[in-house]
């Protein structure tokens, strides 16, 4: 076999004799179990190394152009089957292999999708957005925190940059114990375990705790990221409905008998997503209950540091007897979810099992993170922020109770939160939030449809609002947006009612 080689070309010997050898198997010059020269043959030929040609040919085979058979030699691969195209509305689902068209018999997706589907429709030049679940990305302290990331690669040097403790860096783990001990949770470092996340935090309590076909108690609406991670392991989902001062706790013993849950997730300080917070009384109710039936807590307090006035209420971990329960926080609403770093708190066999969970999970949680964010927090700059925030936030909470009174119409309820990020809205009667997003974007404003918040799927007259991301200057034009959705579906279906009274008129 002749193959042209340039010995003054940059390009090396092997990888000639590999190109030219791919264009004549492409070209179908060697057609299809054609065997090629030995290795040594082919190199006594064309005067260069035989390691040269095995090269080639390996090269040749790790693309799938030839293939191996031992004592016989080195031969054309059949051609490969053409991929699919990558758009997956281009194929029928019968082209998918056989395990992917199972992943489609199962009934679980993410609520979240149906939001992010109706945004992807949405074109308005100006949209104003209530619907994320996080502050003002313009209030994240990004100079202050590229100082400290500074500070900790001038410190520690590559110790930074590898998997650090199991547990999380342990200095950031004291600074966590200290910090909720003095808010009335008495925590020991070692009873801290760092997560990639809240989120993550969540994932390992459900991955110990529960199994397919369990029941965990949550309150009715609860944050749909619990939601889409419980149907994700096919948990069962009971919910407890709400009033203005949180869970009603009145109704959980009958759920705990009836249903026996696995868990109770609940969130009862500034809740997602109607933003109330329990009361004293309901949470040692909660917590004694949770104790006589054996049930754990999972208490998520995602920002709980975010109060702009009232009276602080003891963390449900603060009365917990002795295990029963488990706490979890992050960093993320109050710095900058990029840091992706929350924890848990958790005493007893239980704290072993979760950090072996997390350990299987992904090893450890960004070792250079954590450095960087206790660095941060021990200088101060976490509580000037955290001071900074609140000032701000309720500024901007107060702003948008006030558009929504003289923007919305008569009918139109909402609570006033104590803290938090978010204004819990119940339209008049009969009317659907999931009907109102679609006018409401044609106005260029969106929320968070009620409807993603519930453990049953099903339309809600309910939306949620986020008065945290934008200066009050924003909010009143985004209310006054919203307010002008309501009136034209309100009139929609005043329409639709007189034209339905009408037709039963003539049929009359």
């Amino acid at each position: 076999m002749w193959i042209p080689l340039d010995r003054d070309s940059a390009v090396p010997l092997y990888r000639q004799i590999q190109q030219f050898l791919r264009q004549q198997i492409q070209s179908g010059a060697l057609p299809t179990e054609t065997r090629l020269p030995a290795s040594r043959k082919l190199a006594t030929s064309l005067g260069v190394n035989r390691i040269t040609v095995s090269n080639a040919y390996a090269e040749l085979e790790a693309e799938g152009l030839v293939y191996s058979r031992r004592g016989s030699g080195t031969f054309i691969a059949p051609p490969l089957a053409a991929l699919p195209e990558s758009k997956g509305d281009r194929i029928s689902t019968s082209d998918w292999p056989l395990w992917q068209q199972e992943l489609l018999s199962r009934t679980w997706l993410p609520a979240q999708r149906e939001l992010d589907q109706l945004l992807e429709s949405i074109s308005h030049p100006d949209l104003i957005s209530f619907s994320g679940g996080m502050g003002d990305s313009e209030l994240f302290p990004a100079d202050d925190f590229r100082k400290a990331l500074q500070v900790v690669l001038r410190r520690d040097g590559t110790e930074a940059l590898g998997y650090g403790d199991w547990a999380g860096y342990p200095p950031l783990r004291a600074k966590i114990a200290h910090v909720l001990t003095s808010q009335g949770i008495p925590t020991h470092p070692d009873h801290v375990l760092i997560t990639s996340g809240s989120q993550q935090a969540l994932a390992l309590v459900a991955q110990l705790l529960l199994r397919p076909g369990d029941m965990v108690l949550v309150e009715s609406p609860t944050y749909t990221g619990a939601v889409d991670l419980f149907r994700s392991l096919d948990v069962r989902l009971l919910g407890v409905p709400l009033d203005e001062q949180g869970m009603r706790v009145e109704q959980v013993e009958d759920a705990l008998r009836s249903g026996r849950p696995r868990l109770i997730y609940t969130i009862p300080t500034f809740h997602n997503p109607s933003g109330t917070c329990m009361n004293g009384h309901r949470r040692r109710q909660l917590v004694a209950l949770a104790d006589r039936y054996n049930v754990p807590i999972l208490e998520d307090d995602f920002v709980g540091d975010l109060r702009y006035e009232g009276r602080a209420q003891p963390a449900l971990k603060a009365l917990d007897p002795g295990g029963q329960v488990i706490y979890i926080s992050t960093f993320s609403k109050m710095l900058m979810p990029g840091l992706r770093v929350g924890f848990l708190v958790a005493s007893g066999p239980v704290y072993e099992r979760l950090l072996a969970c997390k350990r299987v999970t992904d090893l450890a949680a960004s070792n250079l993170m954590q450095r960087a964010l206790e660095a941060y927090i021990t200088v101060g700059r976490y509580q000037a922020h955290l001071r900074r925030a609140c000032q701000m936030y309720r500024r901007r909470r107060d702003a948008m109770l006030d558009a929504l009174r003289r923007y919305l119409p008569a009918g139109v309820r909402h609570l006033s939160p104590q803290g938090g990020l978010f204004i819990w809205l119940q339209l008049p009667a009969k009317l659907s939030a999931n009907e109102l997003y679609l006018i409401a974007a044609e106005e260029g404003v969106t929320f968070a449809p009620g409807s993603l918040f519930f453990p049953a799927e099903r339309t809600q007259p309910y939306l949620r609002l986020n008065f945290a991301m934008h200066p009050p200057d924003v909010i009143e034009e985004g209310i006054q947006r919203l307010g002008r959705a309501v009136e034209r579906l309100m009139a929609h279906q005043e329409s639709e009612a007189v034209s339905a009274s009408r037709q039963k008129t003539v049929v009359v």
